[in-house]
């Protein structure tokens, strides 16, 4: 299978007082179309850098990035954000709470026919399982609600991809975990290419076919969950995995007020 989205040799930095600060750091990667992809890592490690570089708010020392058969950007050439057909579903959702559920789905389809609109509104709403909230507004939802409502808008325009940064970082564990599945059921639905940045390897694993371990501007290792478990390629992803699945274990043990093992 071709490679849909392509990041080949990407370097990204900003000024600093010593000079440069090299943020990203010869990274590259591929995600074929139809797939789910992560970046996952601590605070820090370039891993939203690199979700800002592709939707084109961040500009290239070094590298490419290419969708498809377009090149979206270069250190010489860069395709404006508005013109890349690349969504993005923001970490607080900014929905906006005078508009109405169907009235924020609609939002990037202002320049569609009224018919359309009201058409794929109603598809959006049928995806994310919202059909009969379409009057209500943010602030008479859930978080996890909220969430699916940014999602739907996120979605309406059909995107060729799919950016999503921290999209669970408001919600509780046991809520992001849930609703971790529930979006990947719906990209999966939707067909639609996706890239995600998260610091919770329990969501990279629920969403992910693909998950690249970031480490200091570099992908240490981009895989399977399953072979970031059993055949890590190096000891910082070994650790890496092995610490977040400790804390999580002792997150869900302080949730169920039960202690955990030391």
């Amino acid at each position: 299978m071709t490679a849909f989205l392509r990041l080949e040799h990407l370097s990204i930095s900003y000024p600093a007082p010593e000079g440069r600060k090299t943020v990203v750091d010869d990274l590259s990667l591929s995600l074929n179309q139809g797939h789910i992809g992560c970046l996952l890592g601590s605070s820090g490690c370039g891993k939203t850098t690199v979700l800002r570089s592709i939707a084109g708010f961040e500009p290239l020392q070094a590298g490419s990035i290419q969708l498809g058969s377009v090149t979206l950007s270069t250190p010489e050439h860069v395709v404006l954000p508005e013109n890349r057909n690349v969504g993005m579903m923001f970490q607080d959702y900014a929905l906006f709470p005078h508009l109405t559920v169907a009235q924020n789905i609609a939002f990037g389809l202002r320049k569609s026919e009224k018919a359309y609109r009201r058409q794929r509104v109603e598809e959006m709403l049928e995806l994310v399982d919202l059909a009969g909230h379409a009057k209500r507004y943010p602030h008479e939802l859930s978080g996890g609600q909220q969430q699916r409502v940014a999602l739907a808008r996120a979605l309406a325009p059909e995107p060729a991809l799919l950016l999503l940064d921290e999209p669970f970082s408001n919600l509780d564990i046991d809520t992001r975990e849930r609703l971790a599945f529930e979006v990947r059921d719906i990209l999966k639905t939707a067909g639609l290419t996706a890239l995600l940045v998260t610091h919770n390897q329990a969501e990279a694993f629920a969403i992910a076919d693909r998950i690249g371990v970031m480490h200091e501007g570099r992908i240490a290792q981009w895989d399977t969950a399953y072979n970031l478990h059993h055949n890590p390629a190096n000891n910082f992803v070994s650790e890496f995995i092995r610490r977040e699945a400790l804390l999580h274990q002792r997150a869900q043990a302080f949730l169920r007020g039960s202690p955990s093992d030391d």
